[in-house]
Formats: structure tokens, sequence, C-alpha cells
């Protein structure tokens, strides 16, 4: 085990007030280096800064706008003192839009919760494309190298076109490319299992059926969003094409090209992924959800490293299905199915098919995990027009953060969790519009927060 230097300096001057700075910036302090186990689990015996006035986070990148009683909240951090270090350390990235005020109902839960764990909050989002020309700034990906997990909101993304018209007039014909920071973030830190329950809770009116509990698992790095697309066309690319037999009529002409890759290793990982979810929860039947009859090379190759990997789990009854066909069996028999697993477009609309299943997007949480990180999230987008009301459903996102408690090994604390969603949920007095109540976004996490402490 070794150490790794972070960077950042902490400097203490006599009065006790701190902050991060360069060591040579206060002539009068005490400077310490910080240290982290590359384990990001224990700490190296180094003195901490006090820190009573930034509330124990450190390496903030930017303040997020916070309710009064947000604010109350962080006030009261168990380590603004800096005399204990927190377990763990939590990346918080808000977004745009409705992403904002879901992170914030999301931290009402946690405050509750008691986690033992320093929350930093990182710039991201459609915000920073247009003032910097990069929606995921580099500080913000170095801010997450140094915790152990990541909270995500929502972002706003537009097409190409409309991405360039909403850059600052100084950025503008430079060559900066807008490209979606979650996508970025997935391939950055290697997070190919995209994992997104659809459960039924006991009472939600949106149910389309009640015993629905489905888990899909999506590659997350490869595919159609690998992000390698051509327009216009490179020459030499359409020459070396031109000699697969199919793409004759293509040649020459103005078009547009999207690789979907598929490796083996990608397929092996995210399958292996499904069936190891499946033998932990005691689940019966893993499907494969592909198209192999028309995407004969990369939806095969899928398929085949599948029937490989389900040697290793002779209890699990595998099914493959077609996507099309599937999207119709989601319909008619939503209860036969226990871990769906695909490719990452079919994944992204087959999850979504799910999600509607069990009351739509308000409930629908994903975890991108990795080997060594993952971020969790709501599905839904940063839905600009609802942004600034309050309004939207935060069980997603509140169902997020349990997986994220899940991940760090909290289990108890996320077990507690998902009763006090089912809790509200069943009992019906607080629910969001789409649910056909008028409570607020914050309204419903307090009471799932009151919920968990009741229990």
């Amino acid at each position: 085990m070794s150490l790794e230097v972070l960077d950042a300096w902490c400097s203490l001057d006599i009065t006790g007030a701190s902050g991060a700075s360069d060591p040579g910036s206060n002539p009068g302090a005490s400077v310490f280096r910080i240290f982290t186990w590359k384990n990001k689990r224990s700490y190296a015996a180094f003195p901490r800064c006090a820190l009573p006035k930034v509330k124990g986070r450190v390496f903030n990148t930017g303040k997020p706008p916070v309710s009064e009683e947000r604010q109350h909240s962080l006030n009261r951090s168990p380590y603004q003192h800096g005399d204990t270090l927190p377990k763990y350390k939590i990346a918080v990235l808000p977004g745009d839009g409705v992403g904002k005020e879901v992170i914030e109902a999301a931290m009402i839960v946690l405050d509750e919760i008691a986690l033992d764990a320093e929350y930093l909050y990182g710039d991201i989002g459609w915000e920073f494309w247009k003032k910097e020309g990069n929606p995921l700034p580099e500080r913000t990906i170095e801010l997450m190298k140094e915790t152990d997990a990541a909270l995500f909101g929502a972002i706003t993304s537009k097409p190409k076109e409309e991405a360039q018209k909403e850059l600052a007039p100084e950025l503008r014909g430079k060559g900066l490319e807008y490209y979606s920071p979650i996508v970025k973030l997935r391939q950055l830190f290697d997070l190919y299992a995209n994992v997104r329950p659809a459960k039924a809770y006991p009472g939600n009116p949106l149910n389309y059926r009640d015993n629905i509990n489905i888990t899909v698992f999506r590659e997350n790095t490869e595919g159609l969003y690998s992000g390698v697309e051509y327009y216009p066309v490179p020459e030499e690319l359409d020459e070396l094409l031109s000699s697969h037999p199919r793409y004759a009529k293509f040649k020459g002409k103005d078009k547009a090209i999207s690789l979907r890759i598929i490796s083996e290793k990608g397929a092996e990982r995210i399958v292996r992924a499904a069936f190891d979810f499946a033998r932990k929860n005691g689940l019966k039947n893993v499907t494969v959800v592909e198209k192999p009859n028309v995407l004969r090379e990369t939806s095969g190759l899928f398929v085949r490293v599948a029937r490989k990997v389900h040697e290793d789990y002779p209890e699990i009854e595998m099914w493959e299905t077609n996507i099309d066909a599937q999207a119709m069996w989601l319909v008619k028999n939503p209860e036969n199915y226990d871990v769906l697993v695909t490719s990452n477009l079919f994944g992204d609309i087959i999850s979504d098919l799910a999600s509607q299943l069990v009351g739509g997007l308000g409930f629908a949480a994903s975890g991108n995990i990795g080997d060594d990180y993952a971020v969790f999230e709501p599905v839904h987008g940063s839905a600009p027009k609802y942004a600034g009301q309050y309004k939207v459903n935060p069980i997603a996102t509140i169902r997020a953060t349990r997986m994220l408690l899940d991940y760090i090994g909290e289990h108890e604390k996320a077990d507690r969790l998902e009763r006090a969603i089912e809790m509200v949920v069943k009992d019906g007095k607080v629910r969001t519009y789409d649910m056909g109540g008028d409570a607020g976004t914050l309204d419903v996490a307090r009471e799932i927060a009151k919920k968990y402490s009741e229990q």
C-alpha cells in the first residue's frame, strides 16, 4: 500500500482560520501536505488542519445554491472542527436544472442518516460549457479522484449547433466540441456497469403491475455511445470501408458514421456482473437482450461471450431475446424477468421502458459502477421547464443514494433507507405531482428522512 500526495495544501494561521492555498501565501502559517492511502479508505497520520470556517469541506470548487434549511445542516457538520477524519469522501455534482434540487433533497436525507462522510461539491454541466468551453472541468475530475464515490444530479445536453451558439463569444471558433460529461465520466473512470433497478413499490399508483422487480445491466463504455463518430467522413476512411460489399452504395455520399464497438472484454465483464448480481441476490434468470440476427458481428459477439460466461453459473437460467421482442415481452409479462443485460444503447432504451412500468423517471435510479469507482444518479434529465419550482419527484435520486450506501458497504443504512422509501410511497400522504399529489421536492425528502429516523 503506498502513499499519494493530494494536489492541495492546507495552511493554518494563528487565528485558526484555514483554507486550501499555496504554502507560500501565508508566511506565518503552519503548513501541512495532505496525504491519503491509495485505497481511499485509510489516512496517513499527518496533522489535519482545523477547519472551523469551512465545515470540513476542504476541496470544494463551488458553492451550490442551497436553502436555509440545507445551510443550517451544513453549519452542524460533524467535521467543522477538523478533529476527526471522515470515513468516506463523497463527491456531490448537482449539475443543471432540477439536478440541483434533487441533490438538495438527497442531502437532507443524508444529513438525517448522519453518514460518517465529507461531501465535496464539484462543477459540472451546461453552465461550465457556456462560460469555460468544458462541461466537465479538470478540477472536478481531480476532486473526484480523491473521493470514494459520487452523487450526481442531472445535466443539460443540446445538439452540436445549439451548443456552439451558446458558448461565450470569446470561446467560439476555437474548435471546442461539446461532449456529454456523464458519458465522459463513465469512460474516464471506466464505469462499465450501468445498473438500473426497476422496482414496483407497494401502494404506488403509477405501477403498471405490483409484482415487478427487474434490474437492467447496461454496458456503459462501448457500443454506439463510444463516441467514435465522423462527419464529414474522411476520404481515407471512406476508401477503407468501400472494400465491404454493402458499403458501395454509400461511398462518396454526404453521410455521418457512428461506430458500434463491442469488445470481448466489455461484453464479458458486464455479463459477469449481471450473473454475479443474480447469484448474490438468489435470482432465477438473466436475459441477454441483443439483435444478433441482424447485427451479426457486434450482437453476435456479445451473445457468444454471454453463453461462455453462463457456464460458470449453472444454477441460473439464461434466456436470449432480440431487443424489439424484449420491449413487447416487458409490457406483456414483466414479472417474468429478474435481470436483463445488454449493450449501451439497447440498455438505455430498455431500462427507460422498465422504469415506466414502476412509476416513470421519478423512480428511476442508476449506478455507474467500475472496479474502483462509482457514480450514482437519477436517470432523468435536468428538466429545465421545472427548474426552480421544487416540484419534481426526488425518489429517483434518493434511491440512487441508497445504491451509493450499499456500494460503500453501509448495508444496514441502505436497507433502512429502502424501508423508509417504501413507507412513504405506501402511506401516500406526501406525493409529488407525478403521483397525483401536491407536495414539493423537499417535502418528500423530509418525509423519507423522518421515516428513516422512526425505525
